[in-house]
């Protein structure tokens, strides 16, 4: 049996990343979103309803987003090695309360979902 902690440790959304690794992710991003490759991919995808890992990730960082807008609300304007120790607070603080929101925003997603990839086939038909 899995406990509470063991479920809600692994969420790779409230994983602590440092700066090196921040900015190391965000430069292998912008160069991965300007490729042909990744266009495509991305054009494939809204075609096809996300599993529902993925749905949960999603719905977890829509979470910690409101928990962010509420108890941080300048987050954005904070350097980044502020961000990272506002991060380790939420994932201490706040990780219950965000699994608990996670679990209610998942019919949220899933209608989104849902909506996002029927007016995807919609668009593709009509062009």
């Amino acid at each position: 049996m899995i406990t509470f902690k063991e479920l809600y440790s692994n969420l790779d959304e409230l994983k602590v990343v440092n700066i090196a690794q921040r900015k190391k992710m965000a430069i292998r991003m912008k160069r991965m979103t300007q490729s042909s490759a990744f266009k495509q991919k991305v054009a494939r995808s809204k075609l096809k309803i996300a599993d529902p890992a993925k749905m949960k990730i999603k719905a977890t960082k829509l979470a910690k987003k409101k928990i962010v807008d509420k108890f941080y609300p300048q987050y954005n304007d904070l350097p980044l090695q502020q961000r990272v120790m506002v991060d380790i607070k939420i994932k201490q603080k706040y990780g219950g309360m965000i699994a608990k929101l996670a679990q209610k925003l998942m019919i949220s997603v899933k209608k989104n979902e849902k909506d996002k990839v029927k007016a995807a086939r919609d668009a593709k038909q009509n062009a």
